[in-house]
């Protein structure tokens, strides 16, 4: 029998079944990896891993968990890609082929194919191709699949509405509509938003009414409603991840808070005099991204698929993460900021806040970064990218909270 971790083998010789008990089996693993002098190997599998990282192939033997990641690239997308090879999976990605690289977020975990141990390999595919997502999900046969691809910008939604609901709301439908044919155990997580709730009010939770104000939102309700129905109608595991605002300093340039800090950056190296920005009012739950990858995957590790709210429970408006951007490096957010209708939202969602009580209760998870926590954390960030130094608070919160962190680079 053979015991895979990612792609490096023990050979061993007892008999494993279904009901393995990994600690019972120890000494005959290390007496046989011991003959084929692969000791170190095998004590590394069995004090690392534990009974419910592995998946059992058809032949009998056993394989690490194999996850599928659309939206690889993003944000979400490589935390969660990085938070995974930390727990020992093997990950497939889904990417788009364009004439220039679009992989910055995930180089530093990427390795050649060719490698010995590569344990991350992504495919060329598109969300609006249900063929080529059959024939990606025939080949990869993954265990979980975390459905994070989508036109994510709200306010660019209301100029591409048709694409905004051909990718953030028909590909949940596509990739449920594969799994369904396929009768497989694969479990499935849908990227639900917080924008669905709308005009809904706060503090809002798995119950409160959806109230979408924006294409975007539109299309992620009707891909939330779509995945509880294929969870009702056909028994597949699915959970939805209604996850509030979260930010990193990996977030994209164009959204407001990473808008915000990449200005204050060119400010102070005398690039940049303004920072101009739309409606400056609205108050968004801000979260840490990585925590809430880890949220995440705790909604699949469940026995059943539910839906779950995720955020901090307080809000903050545009206006004070900008004055508190500015500050933390001596600056007056007011000699800086300029707004520009165009960036206004032609129907806007005044206050968004997370009741998490129920992700508290059943994943034991709660956020350990809080809103300026999460401000300096991204100022840091970008001074650094930038050539400046930094105040360093940030980072020495990243240290403190999280002592052991899976991420390498911001």
């Amino acid at each position: 029998m053979i015991l895979s971790v990612g792609r490096e083998f023990v050979v061993w010789s007892c008999a494993f079944s279904q009901n393995i008990n990994m600690h019972e089996s120890r000494r005959h693993i290390l007496c046989s990896a011991n003959q084929n002098r692969d000791l170190r190997q095998a004590e590394l599998a069995l004090s690392y891993y534990s009974k419910d990282d592995f998946r059992f192939e058809s032949k009998g033997g056993l394989s690490m968990k194999r996850a599928l990641i659309t939206g690889i690239t993003g944000q979400d997308g490589s935390y969660l890609a990085e938070f995974l090879l930390s727990k020992g999976y093997e990950i497939h990605g889904i990417i788009r082929r364009a004439s220039t690289f679009n992989t910055s977020r995930i180089d530093h975990i990427y390795v050649d194919p060719h490698t010995p141990g590569a344990r991350l390999r992504l495919h060329y595919g598109d969300l609006s191709d249900s063929e080529q997502l059959s024939n990606i999900l025939y080949n990869v046969k993954p265990d979980e699949i975390y459905h994070l691809g989508a036109q994510s910008h709200v306010r660019v939604s209301f100029d591409i509405p048709e694409y905004t609901a051909n990718i953030a709301g028909l590909s949940a439908t596509r990739i449920l509509e594969l799994l369904r044919r396929s009768s497989g155990p694969t479990k499935y997580y849908q990227a639900s938003s917080s924008e669905m709730f709308g005009k809904s009010p706060a503090p809002q939770n798995e119950n409160t009414p959806l109230n979408p104000r924006s294409p975007y939102a539109c299309s992620k309700a009707y891909a939330h409603w779509s995945a509880i129905n294929y969870r009702e109608a056909y028994g597949l595991f699915v959970s939805c991840g209604i996850l509030f605002n979260h930010e990193s300093p990996r977030r994209g340039e164009n959204f407001v808070t990473r808008k915000i800090v990449r200005a204050i950056a060119q400010i102070i190296a005398k690039k940049q005099e303004k920072v101009y920005l739309g409606n400056l009012e609205p108050k968004r739950d801000w979260g840490f991204a990585p925590e809430y990858v880890e949220a995440m995957w705790k909604m699949l590790q469940e026995k059943t698929g539910q839906d779950y709210v995720v955020g901090t429970g307080e809000a903050h408006s545009v206006r004070e993460f900008a004055e508190q951007a500015f500050r933390y490096v001596g600056l007056n957010a007011e000699e800086y900021l300029a707004t520009d209708k165009r960036y206004f939202r032609p129907t806007e969602v005044d206050l968004l806040v997370a009741d998490a009580a129920k992700a508290k209760a059943d994943l034991d998870w709660s956020p350990t970064i809080r809103f300026g926590d999460l401000v300096k954390i991204m100022v840091d960030a970008e001074l650094r990218r930038n050539g400046t130094e930094p105040p360093g608070e940030g980072d020495e919160l990243i240290k403190r909270r999280f002592p052991q962190r899976w991420w390498t680079v911001d």
